[in-house]
């Protein structure tokens, strides 16, 4: 009798647990959560005050990441790049010269120089000596002697002069004035760069991958940083923004894999995971927290969308299901 009481509680349990499966699984597979496609979009604007010369593109059309979609009038910056181009060129030749240090040509000219002046010198020193014996023996004026004294006194400053200047032009420029020449060269460089990213600021360049939504002004129109000239929706992460019942809210993980579907493709669906659950839930206050209204809080899904062949749309409708409610993705997906 016990032992026949024992099958009979086993049965039961079986039993139990086999309809509770079936009833967690049929919930699994009816679950279905319902949004709208989104896409990221971005408002794109210059960065300085000019007038739009032309835009590139016109609403609908696809353009990826780095394309020019418009650019500005570039005005008088052309000619401000050449005069920069020009200023470090001559700078980049002054320091070319300066770290070279002397020509040969220079070199030997200083050398001549200085062996001018030290035959000169000698000359007028055997002219003096001569002068002097004169003058003792009074064939010879003092007038005569004061003036070969200082002629020969003369050449021999000229001597000193032409031996520093060989030593300099043998030693090269100065460190601090190539340092000074370098500095401003480095100057001459920063504002070309300066003036060739402006110019490169006058081209409104996509940051990503998308669609043109709205064109926000024409060519002719004074655009500014704070207004933008194009409306971008970027069409490289596609998402479901969905919402759950606190009932149903665990029925779900971030990570999950889900089957999206959209009205206009009933025989397809994408691909899609749990990418966000918001902590928060919306649409009724937090301090309510009656067993009635407890049932109907709401939080926010966002699904994100495997699309390669770009078929969804933004504002599309779609239907969001986990048929396994494991986590693995149905045979099929994103057919």
């Amino acid at each position: 009798m016990r032992k026949a009481l024992v099958v009979v509680v086993l049965l039961a349990l079986a039993g139990a647990a086999a309809w509770y499966y079936r009833e967690s699984q049929s919930a699994s597979a009816d679950f279905a959560l319902y949004g709208n496609v989104e896409f990221d979009q971005a408002d794109l604007a210059f960065h300085a005050s000019r007038r739009v010369a032309e835009i590139l593109v016109d609403e609908g059309d696809a353009v990826h990441a780095g394309q020019v979609l418009a650019r500005q009038d570039v005005g008088n910056i052309k000619p401000q790049i050449a005069q920069a181009e020009a200023t470090v060129a001559y700078n980049e030749a002054v320091v070319a010269e300066l770290r070279n240090g002397s020509r040969p040509e220079e070199i030997a000219q200083a050398r001549a120089n200085l062996v001018a002046a030290e035959t000169d010198a000698a000359n007028l020193k055997v002219q003096y000596d001569r002068v002097r014996q004169l003058v003792s023996t009074s064939t010879a004026s003092q007038q005569a002697l004061d003036e070969a004294q200082a002629a020969s006194e003369i050449s021999a400053a000229k001597v000193i002069v032409s031996r520093r200047t060989l030593d300099l032009v043998l030693a090269g420029p100065r460190a601090e004035k190539i340092s000074q020449a370098e500095a401003q060269l480095d100057g001459a460089k920063a504002q070309l760069a300066v003036l060739k990213e402006q110019l490169a600021d006058m081209e409104l360049k996509s940051p990503a991958d998308g669609v043109i939504r709205s064109k926000l002004m024409e060519p002719g129109e004074i655009a500014t940083p704070s207004r933008a000239v194009l409306s971008l929706a970027m069409t490289g992460d596609k998402r479901v923004r969905a919402y759950v019942s606190e009932s149903e809210l665990g029925l779900i993980r971030e990570g999950m894999a889900a089957q999206v579907a959209v009205d206009s493709a009933p025989d397809k669906t994408f691909v899609g995971r749990v990418g966000f659950i918001s902590p928060v839930a919306e649409f009724t206050p937090k301090t309510v927290q009656t067993e009635e209204l407890r049932s109907s809080l709401v939080y926010e899904v966002r699904v994100h969308v495997e699309d390669p062949h770009d078929q969804l749309r933004l504002g599309m409708p779609a239907t969001v299901t986990f048929p396994n409610g494991d986590g693995k993705p149905a045979e099929g997906a994103g057919s």
